[in-house]
């Protein structure tokens, strides 16, 4: 009887092993397609797979410049649901003579993906409904740091924008693509979420206004609305 049960706690044991590694191979199979709607936005566009598995693809807008479009999954902050950022860095034909600074917002401390937290300067940031981190590399004058902050009051009126950077060779903006499920998170403390693919309004928005920091230090009333390829 005790070898019965014995035997039978180890097939339940296999089972379960066995469920949880392809359940594990299958989030990973469907983790690599979630950028797979960027591929009609970009010319020649490229894929690679990064070593948490999240997809990377590159390609060129329709000016001309290089793009890159990363996934972040962020998990550090305990009290809130997971997110899934969406990174979109747009590089500069030819560097430029201007100051390096950026903003975050909802800062914690925890963001370890943030270019924001590593400048040395603070910058005194706009007044909006939501706390804002602005920091530079201390080049900016006034001027450009008040166009700075209108540009960033704008920007950050749409609340899945978590941080936006100028330097003179790029542009980088993440904007939040997916939030994690609640259940999830609470009882399985697990960073699920509940999409196939980021849609392909959301990577053309978060290109579109990563386009628009560059033109950061040029008086404009908007910012533009990129079409991409």
């Amino acid at each position: 009887m005790y070898y019965l049960l014995f035997a039978f706690a180890l097939l339940a044991v296999a089972w379960f092993v066995r469920a949880a590694i392809r359940g594990h191979r299958q989030a990973m199979q469907q983790r690599g397609r979630l950028l797979d709607e960027a591929h009609g936005l970009l010319t020649e566009p490229g894929i690679s797979i990064a070593a948490d598995q999240f997809p990377i693809v590159t390609g060129w807008i329709g000016d001309g410049r290089h793009v890159r479009i990363e996934l972040i999954a962020d998990t550090m902050v305990t009290r809130r649901l997971p997110q899934l950022w969406l990174k979109v860095t747009l590089f500069e034909r030819a560097a430029r003579d201007c100051p390096s600074l950026g903003a975050l917002a909802r800062p914690t401390g925890s963001e370890y993906y943030s270019l924001v937290h590593g400048f040395p300067e603070w910058m005194s940031p706009p007044q909006m409904g939501i706390s804002l981190l602005m920091r530079g590399d201390g080049r900016a004058n006034a001027e450009q740091a008040a166009l700075a902050g209108r540009h960033f009051q704008r920007l950050f009126a749409d609340q899945k924008v978590k941080e936006a950077v100028i330097t003179a060779k790029a542009a980088r903006l993440v904007y939040q693509a997916s939030q994690g499920e609640r259940a999830a998170h609470m009882f399985l403390r697990q960073a699920r979420f509940s999409l196939e693919t980021v849609p392909a309004a959301t990577i053309a928005q978060a290109i579109a206004l990563t386009a628009g920091l560059s033109t950061i230090y040029a008086e404009a009333d908007s910012v533009p609305v990129l079409q991409v390829a």
